[in-house]
């Protein structure tokens, strides 16, 4: 493939925007909103985050696929990211721990990348001008006729994801001899979330998007978890509902990024599709309450209200994005819940913000204690 002559490719967006390259693997078009990720490693984990179901990822390092792929770097199942950008496509890899190469890797999942595209230019535009929906295509002869078709693209402002990528069925993680039993809404949770709350003595019982209150507590968890996940926040009503019963029973709870937003607006705090988000894994934060500042790795296109979050008697801001003032974490005063924008579980190599899980735990502890 490599030494192969390789098809052109386009990159059109939806303003009418082209950029031009070169088809990776297979042949044809696909379709989602147009970002960016800032982080120089981590790719496969980025491919396989759920948050970015119906997103056309761009990657801002220049080379991608170097050091290959490892069949237990994944973040679910499958690629969830509906296509893939990039400047430098590396077909070969270094790395001892890899065990398929990118291309490979890709081709199992028959997504459409290109290659050869200007991306200091391309993220220099969405920064400009936002996130939009494109199409990436080796189907260039009828540009007019992609550009119909992009039309019908769905935006993702309103566009409920989380029932795509959710798990169809309960199912348990870990130990069922573990200290604590937790509860956990799917709305698109990473692998990476359930061993850091296994790994703290915790078992946990995993739950589909539409789960009920009364169908989560059933099982007399000693905490309740939301997951992160794609798409606008708004349209997840049994989810919001579900966290206000959570949070009115005053039982222990912790959102993380999508479960945050579900947080937010089950206490009547609006949410909003950003201009063009936070992708990547060196996202400043600091800790209101500790003073203390936080290296993150962040994946969100929404982001909640801050002067309703000010406003608000009962919701306290615990975290603020050092970069645009975004609210980065909240708590409610009266109640045993709090939730973050950003991923503890990732680690890109600074560990500050593990502690969160740490404190759900503890949470947690408090009411097992005075009960």
């Amino acid at each position: 493939m490599k030494y192969q002559k390789r098809k052109k490719a386009i990159l059109l967006l939806a303003d009418g925007t082209i950029f031009h390259g070169k088809a990776v693997g297979r042949e044809g078009s696909a379709f989602g909103e147009v970002c960016f990720n800032t982080g120089m490693t981590g790719y496969q984990e980025i491919f396989t985050d759920p948050s970015y179901f119906g997103q056309l990822m761009v990657t801002t390092n220049a080379h991608i696929g170097n050091y290959g792929t490892n069949k237990d770097e994944i973040e679910s199942d499958s690629i969830k990211i509906a296509g893939l950008i990039v400047k430098n496509f590396s077909y070969e890899f270094s790395r001892d721990l890899a065990d398929a190469s990118l291309q490979e890797f890709l081709e199992k999942s028959n997504l459409l990348a290109i290659s050869d595209v200007d991306t200091r230019a391309l993220v220099s535009y969405i920064r400009d001008n936002g996130a939009m929906n494109a199409v990436i295509s080796t189907e260039i002869e009828d540009v007019e006729k992609l550009k119909k078709k992009l039309a019908d693209v769905p935006d993702m402002n309103g566009l409920e994801l989380a029932s795509k990528v959710s798990t169809k069925e309960p199912y348990f993680v870990g130990n069922p001899d573990a200290s604590y039993k937790i509860s956990v809404l799917d709305i698109g949770i990473k692998k990476n979330i359930l061993r850091n709350l296994e790994s703290r003595d915790a078992y946990i019982k995993v739950f589909p998007y539409n789960a009920t209150f009364e169908e989560m507590s059933e099982w007399k968890p000693d905490g309740y978890f939301l997951s992160n996940g794609p798409g606008d926040p708004e349209p997840l009503t049994q989810a919001i509902a579900t966290a206000k019963e959570i949070i009115k029973n005053d039982l222990p709870l912790f959102g993380i990024c999508l479960g945050h937003q579900v947080i937010a607006l089950a206490n009547g705090i609006s949410t909003y599709k950003m201009h063009n988000g936070h992708r990547g894994i060196n996202h400043p934060v600091k800790n209101l309450i500790s003073g203390k500042g936080e290296i993150t790795s962040q994946n969100h296109g929404f982001a909640i209200n801050k002067e309703e979050t000010e406003g608000h008697s009962d919701v306290e801001i615990t975290h603020v994005h050092l970069n645009d003032d975004t609210v980065a974490g909240i708590k409610m005063k009266s109640k045993n819940c709090f939730s973050v924008q950003y991923h503890p579980e990732a680690s890109p190599g600074p560990n500050d913000s593990t502690y969160l899980f740490d404190q759900f735990i503890e949470n947690i502890k408090k009411v097992k204690t005075t009960a």
